[in-house]
């Protein structure tokens, strides 16, 4: 896959007003021809000083049918959805344009070079964490960890109990409002558990809701209500990263910043396999 790291390298040559000189920071050049649309790699001369340079070597890496132009504006730092679109265009190649006119390409896209992380979180009420990620993701954020972030959300009302853990989830019941009775089911997690422990006894079954439950992969990224519980480590053998359950958005996005760190440091080690 090409695809250029910053969009500053990317030119566009609809003539040529300057002859046969581009830009110093073009190394790539998108032009308009009879042909189509034609994406050239281009090299210019490191020894002339100014801001239009010799070409020395121009080649084409795409042209005609191989070249698609995404018909939207995008974010042209959200790396990761462009990879995506490039490859739903069914072209070897696809040509954006930035909402600033800036313009990139993904010629070959292939995702198997990005690092997935693993998402764990629960609804209702919204899944803070998941949420959180995604909007973050669209402004573009994350763009040069280059990631792809898999979401694993559990919907908490498949569980059917008879209590939750609170209102402003919308249940019927909850602990943070409702006596519990005797027999009642209780969805909770490790919090809650203590809570109905220590006001009720032993004798409310709790079925456990907390995210770091359920982490089966990584590296992976969790919400946990429990302060002592957040950051790096192994979790049932994975390694990822805890984050406290109201996270602030910074928060979070260092927390990934954090994750991939670790992991590539490590060469996707993290768990010590």
């Amino acid at each position: 896959m090409i695809f250029p790291s910053h969009c500053k390298y990317v030119g566009s040559a609809t003539d040529t007003p300057y002859g046969d000189r581009a830009y110093f920071l073009s190394r790539y050049l998108v032009r308009e021809t009879a042909g189509g649309t034609e994406v050239l790699e281009v090299k210019t001369d490191p020894d002339e000083a100014g801001l239009m340079r010799s070409v020395l070597s121009a080649r084409v890496l795409a042209a005609g049918d191989d070249v698609y132009r995404y018909p939207d504006r995008v974010n042209v730092h959200d790396r990761t959805f462009l990879v995506l679109a490039a490859m739903r265009s069914g072209h070897r190649c696809t040509v954006f344009t930035g909402h600033d006119e800036q313009t990139t390409f993904v010629l070959d896209p292939d995702l198997s070079g990005f690092l997935r992380i693993h998402v764990y979180d629960i609804t209702p009420p919204r899944p803070h964490l998941s949420a959180t990620l995604r909007d973050l993701e669209e402004t573009g954020l994350f763009g040069d960890l280059e990631v792809v972030f898999e979401h694993h959300v559990r919907d908490i009302r498949e569980i059917g109990a008879d209590v939750y853990p609170c209102r402003a989830a919308g249940f019927t019941r909850t602990l943070d409002t409702d006596p519990l009775r005797p027999g009642d089911r209780v969805a909770g997690c490790l919090t809650g558990r203590d809570l109905v422990r220590e006001c009720y006894g032993e004798g409310i079954t709790v079925e456990n809701i907390c995210p770091l439950e359920v982490v089966t992969a990584e590296p992976f990224i969790a919400r946990c209500c429990r302060s002592e519980l957040a950051g790096l480590g192994l979790r049932n053998g994975r390694f990822g990263m805890v984050v406290h359950w109201g996270a602030s958005p910074r928060t979070i996005a260092e927390a990934v910043v954090d994750v991939v760190t670790a992991w590539r440091e490590s060469d996707g080690e993290g768990s010590g396999r």
